[in-house]
């Protein structure tokens, strides 16, 4: 019985304080709020082999920030050598390894641990990975990130395509494009910076464009010697910097709430076009119909003047088929098909599938999935009335259309933070929100919703299936700070430890 006894033991899991799903900033700051505060028993489960997130994945030419440098980076670990005002991608994926060093973080991961389910048993969350591996935690963090899982359409025939197919969240280093025919699909924010460097290395691109997107001028430049040693050498200098762009961000937002506000930026985005379209007919084709915001506003200086070149074509006619070096589409005149040696998918993200890829089941069996069946919501977007001591980073209501989503996160890691601390100093076992409180402070969302930009009429990820906007923050980001800087005890019921 003894030996039983022992064998079952060893089966079971170590139960951590913190279990942390997810490797990218959102981690970073859980973890170092946590470890502030005392906490040091935290796990951070990787599916990849190395941190980085967003900007381990995203590797496609041209990747970069749409986001300044020196906003977009952690507040508590500030960096003066930024080499340009938007950085690109691997600079990024650079700066959170060196802060997961500098922080002594590393020590926290496991890689290569893909979690695909959790439930909640007796007080303790029980993860399980794909591999096999179990896990236990009383506190479960989900840091998946909205924009991870590669969305790609389920087109006819795309199984016999005879070339690399690619997607721009799965870019291959040895892809050659050299004297090739590349058909891209889609025209969103990856579109935007990697149908450049196409234009430039391709035969021929033909970029089929399905809506337009509002693209705005970037005018990103390289920080000099000088400048780089004024932000590292003169006090205060990088802060204040700092501070400029966010509050020159946030002023932004009152044209998302404000749609009428948004004519001077259909001016703008107009001008852009014109400045580098001189053909009429491809100039129709780029100026998007709804309102500027409804969509996600990109940024670019190459992306017009490339559309512009010989080797280019944009075309909108719907894809019907594809073949093994081709691809059918329907035009106004008919069927007619356009040769491609190479499919490249800038189709975004499947945004509203947290709950698809990661089973996630609370206490008598409910899970995530069965809650959000009318439509994903939380309370502060970080916890879900129901799931005691889950916890969402970037989770429903928490994205940004005109600041940097590191705001919104360090805002969440402080939240869990207070959490874990009321708890820890009064003894208790869970917090959960009470579903009246989550559902006065939805209710309030939705109704600040109705009059934004992003409900105006257009189709975009912003919103669910339900035509709701579960994405986006409604407001100034400071809000969202100010709020989540106070901890309301009476908003959350407690469950004591004898009943763990």
């Amino acid at each position: 019985m003894a030996e039983t006894e022992q064998q079952a033991d060893a089966l079971r899991p170590r139960v951590h304080d913190v279990l942390v799903v997810g490797g990218g900033f959102s981690s970073l700051a859980v973890l170092a709020e946590l470890r502030g505060a005392g906490f040091d028993d935290v796990r951070v489960l990787e599916r990849a082999e190395s941190l980085g997130g967003t900007w381990r994945d995203n590797t496609y030419p041209g990747c970069a920030c749409d986001v300044p440098s020196h906003l977009y980076s952690l507040s508590f670990a500030p960096r003066a050598d930024w080499s340009r005002t938007y950085a690109p991608w691997h600079e990024i994926r650079d700066y959170a390894l060196q802060v997961a060093r500098d922080l002594d973080l590393e020590r926290h991961f496991e890689f290569g641990r893909a979690v695909v389910e959790a439930t909640y048993e007796g007080g303790v969350w029980r993860v399980r990975c794909a591999d096999g591996t179990w896990y236990g935690a009383h506190h479960l963090v989900l840091a998946t990130g909205a924009l991870s899982e590669p969305a790609v359409p389920d087109l006819d025939g795309l199984a016999v395509f005879d070339g690399p197919v690619v997607h721009s969240a799965r870019w291959p280093a040895e892809l050659d494009v050299r004297g090739k025919r590349v058909l891209v699909v889609g025209t969103g924010a990856s579109a935007v910076q990697f149908v450049p460097w196409l234009q430039r290395n391709a035969a021929q691109v033909t970029v089929v464009q399905r809506t337009p997107p509002w693209v705005l001028p970037r005018r990103d430049r390289a920080y000099g010697p000088l400048a780089r040693w004024a932000f590292a050498k003169v006090r205060g200098l990088r802060w204040l910097y700092r501070q400029s762009i966010f509050w020159r961000c946030e002023a932004r937002v009152l044209a998302f709430e404000h749609p009428a506000l948004m004519k001077l930026v259909r001016r703008w985005g107009r001008a852009h076009i014109a400045r580098a379209v001189k053909d009429p007919a491809l100039r129709a084709r780029l100026e998007p119909t709804y309102t500027p915001g409804c969509k996600r506003l990109l940024l670019s200086d190459d992306y017009y003047p490339a559309l512009a070149q010989p080797n280019v074509r944009v075309i909108t006619d719907r894809i019907t088929r594809v073949g093994p070096r081709h691809v059918e589409l329907e035009g106004e005149a008919g069927p007619y098909r356009v040769e491609a040696d190479v499919l490249v998918f800038g189709t975004g993200f499947a945004v509203h599938a947290l709950d698809r890829r990661l089973r996630v089941v609370g206490p008598e069996g409910r899970s995530l999935a069965d809650a959000w069946a009318q439509g994903a919501e939380a309370y502060l977007g970080t916890m879900v009335a129901g799931f005691p001591n889950l916890y969402l980073m970037t989770g429903p209501n928490t994205g940004l259309g005109h600041n940097s989503m590191l705001v919104m996160i360090e805002a969440q890691a402080r939240q869990i933070r207070h959490v874990l601390s009321h708890l820890r100093a009064n003894g208790l076992q869970a917090a959960v929100p009470r579903a009246a409180v989550q559902a006065a402070y939805n209710a309030a969302l939705r109704m600040r919703a109705r009059k934004t930009v992003w409900l105006s009429g257009c189709r975009s990820w912003y919103l669910d299936e339900h035509g709701r906007n579960a994405t986006l923050w409604i407001g100034l980001a400071s809000r969202f700070a100010a709020r989540l800087r106070r901890f309301v005890v009476q908003d959350y019921e407690y469950t004591p430890p004898e009943k763990r």
